[in-house]
């Protein structure tokens, strides 16, 4: 803090100045490290996102494939399955072919997810080990 008299005029007349210099630059030097820390601190939670890649599959003849359409029904390649039961048991004998076929669900991109909840919970009564999704990948260019 620096006090200045004035050289002029009045001699009794005090004049006092602060210097805001260094005030406003340790300032902006916190602004600067708040606005750095902010968005570490809000995203608290550790999490490990999903990594997009593309992956080559080959079909092979003894995979089996099970589509689920938009209404939620279950098809055994072409073949309906009308009961939960039917499915469970049909996988049931594929899960004992050693080594084991990798089921493989065709969901329609409208279908509900109960459709494919109820093949998944089929897959794990009857002891697949290998499931697999078949998506179409996004169109070139876009």
């Amino acid at each position: 803090m620096a006090m200045t008299v004035g050289s002029g005029g009045d001699e009794d007349e005090v004049v006092s100045a602060i210097n805001t210099t260094p005030l406003v630059d340790v300032m902006l030097v916190l602004l600067i490290i708040f606005l750095i820390t902010i968005p570490v601190v809000t995203t608290s939670i550790p999490v490990q996102l999903p990594k997009e890649r593309v992956e080559i599959r080959e079909t092979k003849p003894e995979n089996v494939i099970i589509s689920v359409d938009p209404q939620g029904n279950v098809f055994w390649y072409d073949v309906k399955m009308n009961t939960p039961r039917d499915l469970i048991d049909r996988l049931k004998r594929v899960s004992n072919i050693k080594p084991q076929p990798e089921v493989q669900i065709r969901g329609d991109m409208t279908a509900k997810y109960n459709g494919v909840g109820k093949v998944l919970y089929a897959c794990q009564v009857a002891g697949i080990v290998k499931v697999a999704f078949i998506t179409e990948p996004p169109p070139l260019g876009g």
